[in-house]
């Protein structure tokens, strides 16, 4: 059979010429839109059935449509199957190929439907089900996290702000942090499930169909939350994949975030941390070299996500209803959003639980740059002294510890009250890191205790 008895067999009773072989090529999408095989069968298999209930379909030739149709899963999982370029996309290609399997009722399965809503409800089933694969991804990242950070709860490290070192923290605390974003990508990423989760089919080209469909009845096989309501809408919008690109951004952006103070932290400069030598590279020069690999990667992806959601936002942006060829274009960056934050959370799922912090390192880290200024100024307010006042008092003591290259918990008494003679020994229990974040002994605080206390509620709302 030549390409151009194939076309015309499905859309060419129009044309009285083949298609330009490169426009035929420039405007086919199989080459991607084949992976939602799975989708486009399932999707395709529920229309039957729906036909067949309302009398639009046998029982004979639904039966025939649903064994052709699992017999050609088979045969793309085998790697068996035939794609044909000439055949569009991956809707024609099956269909074409269900036809040859059992004749003239292959044809009758598009009655009803349109490749405009029959593509708009295989992206959102293939949506689904990569959502609830990342869902599963993010959990393991998320409890790796938490096992962490109990591990962790009472190790030392300096906090930062400006990347300059402002307060003693401890490693499990700074670990909770990055949970907590996670938690929010999670958060969104389970929402935008509930907009993905509604059904075009029905809609047909745009406007319906004329055949007596049972739209609720098919929602219900394809295991979707409610239809779509306007099939003008339903063909041509693809905020869901927009929002789903966004939550990506966002959860690229998090996770470069912390790929960025991976790669600080595994420098010789800090040396707070080691990574497992899996999750890095040498150089092909210098022999030394164990190159943060997977971190830097990951920071250097996130950009490539931006992209996808600006190029999405692009695409909608001057539209008018309802379908047009441009949506073609929403799948390339749909699907490499999607499988860039799924690599992504499965290389931090496996390699943030194996991170070995140096603890001694981080813990000499904290005691540098007069990381308990701010429980000093506490103390003297305690004291009776206005904050502004202790604020001033302590500057001068940092200025001298400078000058002498002390930090303050290595001043004497007598250093100590040349500032202020309302400092006496008991300024000590505060001035040592132990003491500092043990102060902060408060939800959302650094205190050990109320970092396994966070760890305990996590685990709990995670169902871990």
């Amino acid at each position: 059979m030549s390409d151009k008895q194939q076309q015309n067999k499905l859309w060419g009773g129009r044309f009285s010429e083949s298609t330009d072989a490169f426009v035929q090529a420039f405007t086919a999408s199989v080459l991607f839109d084949q992976r939602m095989y799975r989708q486009d069968i399932q999707g395709s298999q529920a229309h039957a059935s729906m036909l067949a209930e309302v009398g639009v379909l046998t029982t004979e030739e639904r039966d025939a449509i649903l064994k052709g149709l699992d017999e050609i899963r088979q045969e793309i999982e085998d790697g068996e199957f035939q794609w044909s370029v000439a055949l569009e996309d991956v809707h024609m290609n099956i269909e074409a190929r269900l036809t040859d399997k059992i004749g003239i009722t292959g044809k009758k399965l598009h009655t009803g439907r349109s490749r405009n809503d029959q593509v708009a409800t295989d992206i959102r089933l293939w949506l689904r089900d990569e959502i609830d694969l990342l869902d599963g991804e993010l959990l393991r990242l998320m409890s790796g996290l938490l096992d962490l950070a109990e591990r962790e709860a009472a190790t030392i490290m300096p906090g930062f702000t400006h990347l300059q070192t402002a307060q003693p923290v401890t490693f499990g605390h700074h670990l909770l942090a990055w949970f907590e974003m996670l938690k929010r990508d999670r958060e969104r990423l389970l929402d935008c499930r509930k907009r993905v989760n509604r059904m075009p089919l029905g809609a047909a080209a745009l406007a319906g169909t004329t055949y007596p469909i049972k739209r609720e009845r098919t929602c219900e096989l394809l295991g979707f939350d409610a239809v779509c309501e306007n099939s003008l809408d339903a063909v041509s919008d693809r905020d869901f994949a927009i929002e789903f690109c966004a939550l990506a951004a966002l959860s690229m952006t998090h996770l470069s975030r912390i790929s960025e103070e991976l790669v600080l932290w595994t420098s010789a400069q800090f040396n707070f941390i080691d990574l497992p030598d899996r999750f890095c590279t040498g150089s092909s020069i210098m022999p030394q070299k164990k190159n943060p690999d997977v971190p830097e990667l990951v920071r250097g992806k996130t950009g490539r996500v931006n992209g996808h959601l600006i190029s999405l936002l692009t695409l909608m942006k001057s539209q008018p209803l309802a379908y047009n060829k441009d949506n073609q274009e929403d799948k390339e960056p749909l699907f490499d959003a999607v499988d860039t934050l799924a690599g992504s959370l499965r290389a931090f799922a496996d390699m943030i639980p194996a991170l070995e912090p140096n603890r001694e390192v981080m813990r000499e880290a904290a005691r540098r740059g007069f990381a308990t200024a701010t429980d000093l100024a506490d103390y003297l307010v305690r004291k009776g002294i206005p904050f502004r006042d202790s604020h001033e008092i302590v500057g001068k003591a940092v200025a001298y510890g400078v000058s002498k290259k002390k930090d303050l918990g290595d001043m004497s008494l007598s250093e100590l009250r040349q500032f202020s003679d309302q400092i006496d020994d008991d300024v000590f229990e505060v001035l040592t890191l132990e003491g500092s974040v043990s102060a902060r002994n408060h939800i959302g605080g650094t205190a050990p205790e109320q970092v396994r206390a966070a760890v305990a509620r996590a685990r709990e709302a995670l169902g871990a």
